[in-house]
């Protein structure tokens, strides 16, 4: 009986010990679900001031009807296409809150893939094109006009740049600048936070300026260990269905897994993420 009592003493002990480290200073009801950080281009994710984010992970592709014209592969058909494509990323997410209002963020990829041509291509039926190299490096300023209230959400805008590390490369990377302007707001409610966000790009290669990325999003605090987002965010007639799952090792540290799936014909059909996301004060 004593070891018995040991046992379930010391247990206890480790119990309270790992229930300590989600210790949280109480919250409004409104910030239950995502604490005082600022918005980040990570779903479900904000930081605060002085606060440093690593997120490695890992992403899937697969599109069985992804679009090309055969003169992007050096044939002379403009035609559009569809092909198969699938690839294999592994990327690396950094981000500093630089005060209450500012936030910086820069994402690198190194990614391999391949494109299978459609059956009907006149100028190479099924040729398989492989690729692999640097994918898409990127770097976003984030800032925020206001902090939330009981009453009145938070308004956030963000400016991106993709940089054109690749520009002989047709399947990964990007081939000239990418440029975007967004906002959106957040508030947050006892049964959930709502996200909206719009924005606007610029596609160097093209020169013309067009609507870009737009996103509907819900979070919810489920307990100290488990947090979730569902949400539908699109590029004019691209538009997928994502969620993500948090699991919390601690308040510094958690599991994401994310799921994404095409809604629209031109959409990735299926993109599955996997990683863990660290946070230092």
């Amino acid at each position: 009986m004593k070891t018995r009592s040991k046992c379930y003493f010391a247990l206890g002990v480790i119990a309270i010990g790992f229930s300590k480290s989600f210790a949280q200073t109480e919250s409004p009801v409104y910030l239950k679900d995502r604490g005082t950080g600022l918005p980040t281009s990570m779903f479900g994710t904000y930081i605060d001031k002085g606060e440093f984010i690593v997120y490695p992970f890992y992403e899937y592709y697969s599109n069985k009807n992804a679009e090309y014209a055969p003169n992007e592969f050096g044939g002379v058909s403009d035609a559009d296409l569809e092909g198969k494509f699938t690839g294999n990323e592994g990327l690396l997410y950094l981000g500093y809150g630089i005060s209450d209002w500012l936030a910086i963020e820069v994402e690198a990829a190194y990614i391999s893939a391949k494109m299978e041509r459609a059956a009907n291509d006149p100028e190479a039926p099924n040729q398989v094109i492989k690729e692999s190299g640097i994918g898409d490096v990127e770097s976003q300023i984030r800032w925020r006009y206001n902090k939330e209230t009981r009453k009145r959400p938070e308004f956030f805008s963000y400016f991106e740049a993709v940089f054109p590390f690749q520009k002989d490369k047709q399947l990964i990377g990007t081939q000239d600048w990418e440029l975007k302007l967004g906002s959106g707001l957040v508030k947050g409610f006892t049964w959930g936070t709502l996200t909206f966000r719009l924005a606007g790009e610029y596609n160097a290669a093209e020169k013309i300026f067009e609507p870009g990325e737009y996103a509907f999003e819900y979070l919810k605090r489920v307990s100290p260990f488990f947090r979730f987002y569902i949400g539908i965010e699109g590029t004019q007639d691209e538009a997928e269905f994502i969620t993500d799952l948090q699991f919390y090792f601690n308040e510094n540290m958690f599991l994401r897994v994310n799921n994404s799936f095409g809604i629209t014909p031109k959409a990735t059909d299926y993109a599955p993420e996997l990683g863990v996301l660290f946070k230092f004060n």
